[in-house]
């Protein structure tokens, strides 16, 4: 809204858009245009607009790195354990709770077509995968990790670096053993 007024629109213009389903909203103060081609990393941009702490993480990082096959039904993100998650219309999301040492390490931020977006990178998210996989799944957090390990720029002193500090080096470093070999 407040690039709408600082563009010269004024409150009833934005009321006027909405009415006629020229844009639509996805939280106070957040719009975006009715007729946008979504995509996927078009919810994410939204996700870190509506709260600018959120963090892209966990399922929805390891598809946006293409890490995965799995296709997420809502947006994960990572916000710290003191802050409280905002409830958007649309697209379905799914607050992380993180520890401050653990939300802060290996934040990147990426610009896409729809607009800029913070997430974990790829050993950081294959470390949180293998974290929660518990909730998650084992299977998701090894299918990222075979993945990476395919990948010619991949940084194993990274990927152990990050799992000691997600507290899982012992089983991230036990399935990279087993799966370079």
């Amino acid at each position: 809204m407040k690039d709408m007024k600082a563009s010269g629109f004024q409150t009833r213009d934005i009321r006027n858009l909405l009415k006629a389903d020229r844009i639509v909203k996805v939280k106070p103060g957040i719009y975006r245009l009715a007729d946008t081609q979504l995509g996927e990393s078009s919810g994410l941009v939204e996700v870190c607009l509506a709260m600018p702490k959120a963090v892209i993480c966990l399922s929805s990082a390891l598809a946006f790195h293409e890490l995965t096959t799995f296709v997420p039904t809502a947006i994960t993100y990572a916000i710290p354990r003191s802050d409280k998650p905002v409830k958007l219309a649309h697209p379905p999301t799914e607050p992380y709770f993180f520890s401050e040492a653990q939300y802060k390490t290996g934040v990147e931020r990426r610009e896409t077509k729809f607009g800029g977006i913070r997430l974990y990178g790829m050993e950081k998210t294959i470390c949180d995968c293998f974290r929660f996989r518990n909730k998650l799944g084992e299977d998701l957090a090894i299918e990222g990790l075979k993945e990476y390990l395919r990948r010619r720029g991949r940084d194993l002193n990274k990927l152990m670096k990050l799992a000691e500090v997600c507290r899982v080096e012992g089983i991230v470093s036990q399935y990279v053993k087993a799966i370079v070999g």
